[in-house]
């Protein structure tokens, strides 16, 4: 009895990784095996900048209220402590939107801390 092969299945499984790897250089977006294996590689950088990209955003608050918090005389650690203190509950990201587009904003929440 002679092999029974689908494929149907099997070329139109590559068919959609390739085109996935669409817009890459080289052989990673016509070569079979090279083209799984990058598509393969980037799920996983995908899946680590995903969590990465948090703790960008997150320094970059961060770098944005200690810079603002110093034109007002206090450090970052001086402001996020007095916040604390005075029981002002309020994230970093809206901190950081205050401090970039809404200066008086920040200015009144600073002068609350000290």
């Amino acid at each position: 009895m002679p092999r029974s092969v689908n494929h149907v299945a099997s070329r139109a499984k590559r068919k959609r990784i390739l085109k996935l790897t669409r817009g890459y250089f080289g052989a990673r977006k016509n070569v079979w095996t090279v083209a799984k294996n990058t598509w393969e590689k980037g799920l996983t950088y995908a899946y680590r900048d995903r969590r990465s990209k948090k703790r960008n955003f997150r320094a970059l608050w961060i770098q944005r209220i200690n810079a603002a918090a110093r034109l007002e005389g206090l450090s970052y650690s001086q402001l996020m402590g007095g916040l604390h203190k005075a029981g002002i509950e309020i994230n970093r990201k809206v901190l950081a939107d205050l401090a970039m587009n809404n200066p008086q904003a920040f200015k009144v929440i600073v002068s609350k801390v000290k």
